[in-house]
């Protein structure tokens, strides 16, 4: 029998309303929603994940209060849910089709995990920066012995570090072939260990303190001032939110000395950090192995303590803090020499206090990280008491610097900007005495000349562009006007520009000009050690010199390792230089202005390949060529002491997992060119020709290192000098220290010949 229509529609009517009501019936199940917590259920966890286990695909992560909501699975049977976060113990429990809506769970943190490190080593030559820039890292200076920052730079062939004499055992660096002070040597990118402190600064700063060094050929920002003609040298000290909690460091040597570091760090807070860093040295031994009646090294003691403190808010606010302070002593001379007896033997002591201090405070906008306003502020208090033989030199020197720094964008972050103002306090009191007393000379003159105090405040401004294409091209254009009180205005134009004409292919550019003010006799010290007369002339000028160069640089593969290509070259010209003229008479160091129609200059090329052929294996190495001349009473003479030929080679290997480390480092240097000394009764006059000067002969140095890592520990042996190569003589007339062919300052090469040392470096992270 048919249906009727009126059955027929009654059937489907109630199929349909069935269907419905099924429907309606799934709808209104809900997702399953909850939270995830610690196992006290008082911390929520973020990022938690939460996902169906017969259904991975289907999940959902926990938000910053440690909620989720999850869909429940299309068959609407019981389902069992798996909770998972880094750290702890995943947890698993079942949901029914139409259980509770909201669930809680409470995760128990898991047994500790093994730390994981995963490094590559970054290129020691940036590709970033718009500046010529070398890095040198923290495991760069576990290579040598760095006890400061004069050793930090035996494995890197920017920059050359040479003693100033055999006797005071002052070191100085050497940058495109000028000597250090014409660097600008920066620590956290404030202008630190400057003018008075030249001589000895390379040992105020212990290795074991540093994270980093920049080096920075030619012009680099107005931002850090007016000085810098041959580039910049900036010391990232440990920062004390990223600093290892302890780190122990012993070193000693068979010449006697032993040196102890102390590094200690701890987050007071969420927000505040502090680092206090320990350094002492000392030397104690008399060591004479050249048999000349002199100390090869100088018996020294240094206390050295610096303190970092830094508050970072999450509001945009950040602030440091540091104090330092230093007290070091050194005597040198003859073997038999003691200061508290009568002067019957040559000697040499210096008595130095440093106070150091700085704080710098920044502040960014919320949601603008690229604009921000810092203040910068720094002191520091330098004084010293010194005896070379029958000369006295004492000096101090009060210096503050103050910085207002603003920086934003102009439109977009291609187009940025820096506006600051800044103020430099400095305050020098010289006292030279050299014990020459003239019958024609008052009172009043001779005070006059043996006092030289100098008193310098210089308002500036400064501003600095950048634009970045944020493809192959950045420009940075800086110019700043500083008002000397001495020297009336004083205008600064730099220009840096990087140019990547591949992503493996970065040429540089960069020119601009440099100004100071000399401190002839703090920067001549080594020239002390020896029977030259010093005469200053009157009314010296600030230096100002044009430094203008490039560099190309290629990043390339070798066996599938990253390796590098670095050529470059710089011209620096000086408009004036206050030279130090040692050619020209024997017996007196002559120190004036550069000559009228004279020229001074420097010409520094340098090329590098740094390559890893196999895993593990590191090789570099370098050739550089520098032609420093100057005009020396009329005629363009080499400057003394700096060779013109330099190779360097470097060669690293670390087993798997760096147990195992060892480094050899080989430098060869060309002839140099020699001031007569004292006694030789030579002058170089109008006509004189750089055939007739006296050169040094060409020599190599080999040092090589090797260390032993365990799990806190390192223990490391090296050796200086495997050879066992010495300078000849190197002090002039040392049997008669007194007489006039005495001279201590023509050193060229070691003094004290082969050098072994050990030492241990303990730390907890």
């Amino acid at each position: 029998m048919q249906p009727s229509l009126g059955q027929r529609f009654s059937a489907v009517l109630g199929l349909v309303l069935s269907s419905a009501v099924a429907c309606a019936q799934t709808t209104v199940v809900p997702p399953v929603q909850g939270q995830i917590t610690d196992a006290t259920g008082s911390s929520p966890l973020p990022g938690a994940v939460v996902r169906w286990l017969a259904a991975a695909t289907t999940s959902a992560t926990t938000d910053g209060t440690g909620k989720f909501t999850l869909v429940r699975p299309a068959h609407g049977a019981a389902s069992r849910l798996v909770v998972s976060a880094l750290g702890y113990q995943a947890d698993t429990l079942t949901i029914g089709a139409t259980d509770q809506a909201f669930v809680r769970v409470a995760l128990r943190r898991s047994v500790a995990l093994g730390e994981v490190k995963i490094e590559e080593r970054a290129p020691a030559y940036s590709s970033l920066t718009p500046t010529n820039t070398q890095v040198i890292t923290t495991r760069d200076l576990t290579k040598s012995a760095c006890c400061n920052l004069a050793e930090s730079f035996e494995t890197n062939a920017a920059v050359e570090v040479s003693t100033t004499d055999a006797v005071s055992g002052a070191k100085q660096i050497q940058l495109l072939g000028l000597d250090g002070a014409y660097s600008l040597l920066t620590v956290d990118n404030l202008p630190a260990l400057r003018g008075l402190s030249t001589p000895y600064r390379l040992s105020y700063l212990s290795g074991t303190w540093i994270e980093g060094i920049d080096i920075i050929k030619g012009m680099g920002s107005v931002v850090n001032g007016y000085e810098s003609i041959s580039g910049q040298v900036n010391v990232r000290l440990k920062e004390p939110d990223k600093a290892e909690r302890l780190l122990f460091n012993a070193y000693g040597n068979d010449l006697g000395k032993f040196d102890l570091n102390l590094n200690l760090s701890a987050p007071l807070s969420k927000k505040l950090s502090t680092a206090l860093l320990l350094h002492s040295d000392h030397l104690g031994r008399r060591v004479d192995r050249n048999q000349d009646g002199f100390l090869d090294l100088p018996l020294a003691t240094q206390y050295n303590l610096f303190n970092k403190w830094k508050y970072k808010s999450e509001k945009g606010l950040v602030a440091e803090v540091g104090l330092g302070a230093l007290r070091e002593t050194r005597e040198g001379g003859q073997v038999n020499f003691r200061p508290d007896q009568p002067r019957n033997f040559y000697g040499t002591t210096l008595a130095t206090d440093r106070y150091t201090g700085f704080a710098k405070t920044s502040y960014t906008w919320p949601g603008r990280p690229y604009q921000s306003l810092g203040l910068l502020l720094s002191g520091t208090s330098h004084i010293f008491d010194s005896q070379y033989g029958i000369r006295s030199y004492d000096g101090a020197q009060r210096t503050g610097l103050a910085t207002l720094l603003f920086q934003s964008v102009l439109g977009t972050t291609a187009h940025t900007y820096r506006l600051g103002l800044s103020y430099l306090h400095d305050n020098y009191e010289e006292v030279y005495k050299d014990g020459f007393i003239y019958p024609a000379e008052s009172v009043q003159e001779r005070y006059e000349r043996e006092h030289r105090n100098r008193y310098e405040r210089v308002p500036g401004a400064f501003a600095e562009y950048t634009y970045q294409n944020a493809r192959n091209l950045t420009l940075v254009g800086g110019l700043r006007l500083d008002r000397h009180n001495l020297y009336s205005w004083v205008l600064t134009p730099r220009l840096n520009v990087k140019y990547d004409v591949t992503p493996n292919t970065v040429l540089r550019l960069a020119t601009g000009t440099g100004f100071r003010t000399a401190n002839p006799i703090a920067e001549n010290s080594g020239m002390l050690v020896s029977s030259r007369e010093f005469v200053l002339a009157d009314n010296l000028r600030p230096e100002r010199a044009w430094n203008a160069g490039g560099s190309f640089t290629q990043y390339f593969t070798v066996a599938g390792h990253p390796a590098t290509f670095v050529a470059d070259y710089y011209h620096t010209e000086f408009q004036n230089q206050v030279v130090a003229d040692a050619y020209s008479a024997p017996t007196v160091l002559q120190i004036g202005n550069l000559e009228p129609g004279g020229r001074s200059f420097s010409r520094s090329f340098q090329t590098e390949v740094q390559v890893e052929p196999v895993k593990g294996l590191q090789a570099k190495a370098a050739y550089k060529y520098l032609d420093v001349r100057t005009t020396y009473a009329g005629e363009l003479l080499p400057k003394a002491l700096t060779p013109r030929h330099r190779l360097f080679a470097n060669v690293g290997y670390a087993t798997a997992f760096d147990k195992w480390r060892g480094d050899l480092t080989l430098q060869w240097f060309g002839q140099r060119p020699l001031a007569h000394n004292p006694g030789s009764h030579h002058e170089h006059g109008a006509g004189a020709a750089p055939t007739t000067l006296n050169y040094a002969p060409r020599y190599a140095l080999l040092n090589s290192q090797v260390t032993r890592a365990f799990k806190r520990l390192e223990v490391y042996i090296g050796v200086e000098n495997l050879t066992d190569y010495r300078q000849p003589d190197p002090i002039a007339g040392a049997s008669s220290p007194f007489g006039p062919g005495f001279d201590a300052a023509m050193v060229w090469g070691p003094t004290y010949g082969r050098l072994t040392y050990a030492g241990l470096r303990f730390k907890i992270d």
